[in-house]
């Protein structure tokens, strides 16, 4: 992995009215104002995969569309008028995709707690991968949660190293993602180089 992600120049810009200039635009409807006096200070890293264990399709960003066919999978019928959401999606390929302006309220985390603090969504970030619990992430995958998020701790001051989890953290008793196949050691050991790049 290491390898594998370059150093790139970003832009405390490359964010604007809450979107990020270089994900695909997707706006989902499932959103809300974050509570007044509210301000980001989580980035909460999920996975999924639709259906279970397959990649691609567009079904991922059907279902934050709420526009997923129940016909097409037997499972789709279980959660097709389930309406979630996360600020961005990450593919197999590292391509990302942005739902929800990093200002608003996505609905990604559930009933959460962070150090005493609940409802993870009206600070939190979300952003899922595409994946599995047991199954290897992608190496263009990490290159852009790397990115992103390099992006999000320069854009949103409370937002530290510290404050960057699994959903598995926040709600252990509901999830597990994003689960053992994903290496936090070398992702925040990336995510600080490029943060030391850009003092």
């Amino acid at each position: 992995m290491t390898s594998s992600i370059e150093s790139q120049r970003f832009s405390v810009n490359a964010i604007e009215d809450g979107w990020w200039q270089k994900a695909l635009k997707l706006p989902s409807p499932n959103f809300n104002a974050r509570p007044p006096g509210s301000e980001v200070s989580l980035l909460v890293i999920h996975n999924i995969s639709l259906p279970p264990g397959g990649f691609g399709g567009g079904y991922v960003e059907a279902f934050f569309l709420n526009k997923l066919n129940p016909s097409d999978h037997p499972y789709f019928e279980t959660i097709a008028e389930v309406e979630v959401s996360a600020h961005c999606f990450i593919d197999r390929h590292g391509h990302v995709t942005q739902f929800v302006s990093f200002d608003d309220r996505a609905w990604h985390a559930g009933r959460s707690t962070f150090n005493g603090e609940q409802e993870c969504n009206d600070f939190g970030i979300g952003i899922e991968l595409e994946g599995t619990d047991s199954l290897e992430y992608t190496v263009e995958q990490y290159a852009s949660l790397v990115e992103l998020s390099a992006v999000l701790l320069d854009k949103y001051p409370k937002l530290t190293l510290d404050r960057i989890v699994g959903h598995c953290d926040i709600a252990p008793e509901r999830k597990t993602d994003p689960g053992e196949a994903f290496d936090w050691q070398n992702y925040k050991s990336e995510l600080a180089k490029r943060l030391q790049e850009r003092d």
